[in-house]
């Protein structure tokens, strides 16, 4: 069993929560050509196997500081 150990690849996989609205297709392609220089940059990784997901979540469907985020938007929170 002396064979060669290969190594097996491992591809990045970020995911980036955002609430629905407010974000372009032009900021999202910002954000994921970024977040995939500084994997490339920092780790190491090879740019065509890092995977980059944007979830938009509904604002009433996020809450911080105790309130949903709509009602915060509602009171201009």
């Amino acid at each position: 069993m002396g064979g060669v150990r290969r190594r097996k690849a491992v591809m990045p996989y970020v995911n980036v929560k955002v609430t629905r609205g407010g974000v372009s297709k032009q900021q999202k392609a910002q954000v994921v050509a970024e977040i995939t220089a500084t994997l490339v940059r920092v780790l190491n990784k090879r740019p065509e196997h890092t995977h980059i997901v944007i979830d938009e979540i509904e604002p009433e469907n996020w809450g911080f500081g105790g309130e949903l985020t709509s009602e915060l938007r509602q009171r201009g929170g």
